[in-house]
């Protein structure tokens, strides 16, 4: 005897279930994948790009009244195709340069693949508002299958993370209907936080060229003996005299019978 079939809205619950843990799955990979640039960066490299990582999952409210006012079907593939934004992950850096250098290793990523790129940064929006948004699509691997899931990265300094937070709370404040004086400042807002990106980059880049050259020393690399200066060829006796009292003695042979 076979058993009953399920409900259809046990049937639709589970698959939704399984489709949201599809894109929490997708933030973990992804979130890994950041963690790692961060743990090399902190070891390795002289300075960490990566100042802040957040991440959020949308609610199934939220996804559901999306899709309903876009006009889609209610199915996990019509809303995988058309809704990218269910996975979110932000990531705050200290410079403009920064930006485009966590790009490139997330691009350079084997098994990450990017299918859109949206430069708020070289062309803000209206309002104001500057990011580099991308869209990554990314392998997960459930028990019985192989999803590739997209999640949203957005890319920001911090002074454009500062002015985008408050243009959010702003409009959350005026249920979006803000003053056209708030606007106003808002965009004002916007340019001085540019000018001051624009600032702390140019700072970075001359701190970033001293350096280089105070590593380099004046003959343009540290412990290389200048042209020409045959006597700094000569290697002084108590050098000589300090490595040979470290060297191992070689034993003593015991000689042979003529």
């Amino acid at each position: 005897m076979h058993a009953p079939n399920n409900p259809p809205e046990i049937d639709l619950r589970a698959e939704f279930t399984r489709f949201m843990m599809s894109y929490k799955f997708a933030i973990d990979e992804v979130m890994t994948k950041i963690n790692i640039l961060r743990e090399e960066f902190n070891h390795v490299h002289d300075y960490n790009p990566i100042e802040h990582v957040n991440s959020r999952l949308k609610s199934p409210e939220s996804i559901l009244e999306k899709a309903q006012r876009k006009s889609l079907e209610i199915d996990t593939a019509v809303i995988r195709e058309n809704i990218h934004d269910i996975a979110g992950i932000r990531i705050t850096c200290s410079f403009l340069s920064d930006i485009y250098k966590i790009r490139d290793m997330l691009a350079r990523q084997v098994d990450l693949t990017v299918i859109t790129e949206r430069d708020y940064v070289a062309a803000p929006k209206a309002n104001g508002y500057t990011s580099l948004h991308l869209i990554v699509s990314i392998p997960v691997f459930m028990s019985d299958r192989v999803e590739q899931v997209p999640v949203e990265i957005q890319i920001r300094t911090i002074a454009m993370d500062f002015w985008a937070s408050l243009e959010h709370k702003i409009y959350y404040k005026y249920n979006r209907e803000v003053p056209v004086t708030l606007l106003d400042e808002l965009k004002d807002a916007a340019a001085t936080a540019n000018r001051l990106d624009l600032k702390m980059q140019n700072l970075h880049t001359q701190v970033r060229q001293l350096n280089a050259s105070a590593d380099a020393g004046p003959a343009g690399n540290e412990g290389t003996v200048p042209f020409g200066d045959l006597e700094r060829l000569i290697v002084p006796k108590a050098l000589l005299d300090s490595l040979a009292e470290q060297s191992p003695r070689p034993a003593p042979t015991e000689a042979s019978d003529a």
